[in-house]
């Protein structure tokens, strides 16, 4: 089945006398993204006609993308598993993804990760798939993760996720009750010697990292905290939560305190945003799953308590 995504925009008075390649650059595309453009014959149209990138705009110009689908990717073998999709259109689709489902098909496993699953969901819609996912969750990380339709939606949100536009916010459950019941952690992470795996706070040559959390609930000996990401190192909020004192439950790595679940005990709650391609508000919430549920009372999560902030999704 032949796909394409086709946008369209009107040239303003301010953008007369601009190159399509300047106007386009005004709207999120990346220099990649033109040069595939420039690369693929009649993708852009300018009143009906096909445009160079450095053809000139006049004010009340109609600008319309063409964008062309890849084949699906022959690495990733269709498998069906349940999806939980919380958002689709022409662009992006965002799934509540479940505890223990790898992200991205890896030695130890090709067939049981949510890549496989959405190449069998898109197989069943007749459609081709590239697996593109703008932010990576840890296999037993569950909760929300948006996958890109295409690759203009791809990089942009990608370059979004570089420019922290993207906002994040988890719920994780630790034992006992964190103190001060509120903070920022800001120290820097990196590799842990001897390991390809592990991460730890490392002052001297360590990367920024940023984690703002806050106490919402206590009980059974145990807090849920409410946890938003400025910068997004691997392990990040599992690492910055044992830098306080206060490692996940369940946490294999970091913490293996499985009294009352087997897992790290991290959710990922709401990610926000703005469309890559339309500029509309994006907001998704996965629910805090059973497993986290059962060890701490369920203390009302209000999203409107977390308000996003319009101007600037990735900031506080």
């Amino acid at each position: 089945m032949t796909w394409t995504r086709k946008t369209e925009y009107a040239a303003g008075t301010g953008d007369d006398g601009l190159k399509v390649s300047q106007f386009l650059r005004r709207r999120g595309y990346s220099r990649q993204n033109l040069i595939r453009l420039k690369q693929t014959e009649n993708s852009v149209l300018v009143n009906g006609v096909p445009s160079r990138l450095n053809g000139r705009l006049r004010s009340g110009d109609n600008i319309q993308v063409i964008i062309a689908q890849e084949q699906s990717s022959p690495e990733v073998t269709p498998v069906y598993y349940p999806l939980d999709i919380l958002y689709e259109d022409e662009d992006l689709l965002a799934v509540n993804k479940p505890a223990g489902m790898p992200v991205h098909p890896s030695r130890g496993n090709r067939d049981n990760t949510l890549a496989n699953a959405l190449a069998w969901y898109f197989r069943q819609k007749n459609e081709p798939f590239v697996f593109r996912c703008s932010n990576r969750l840890d296999r037993d990380t569950s909760g929300v993760i948006v996958v890109a339709r295409h690759a203009l939606s791809g990089c942009m949100l990608s370059e979004m996720g570089v420019r922290r536009e993207i906002g994040r916010e988890y719920l994780g459950i630790v034992r006992g009750l964190p103190d001060p019941p509120s903070g920022i952690i800001n120290v820097p992470i990196g590799r842990k010697p001897g390991s390809i795996i592990e991460r730890t706070v490392d002052p001297e040559h360590g990367e920024t990292a940023c984690t703002h959390y806050r106490v919402l609930s206590h009980g059974n000996g145990h807090s849920l905290l409410w946890l938003k990401l400025e910068t997004g190192r691997t392990h990040q909020i599992r690492i910055h939560l044992k830098y306080l004192g206060w490692p996940l439950v369940g946490d294999y790595l970091y913490n293996p305190d499985t009294e009352f679940i087997h897992r790290q005990a991290l959710h990922s709650w709401r990610m926000s945003f703005f469309h890559p391609i339309t500029g509309e508000k994006m907001c998704f919430t996965a629910p805090l799953p059973g497993d986290m549920a059962g060890i701490v009372p369920d203390p009302g999560i209000v999203a409107e308590d977390f308000p996003v902030i319009e101007d600037q999704p990735g900031g506080l």
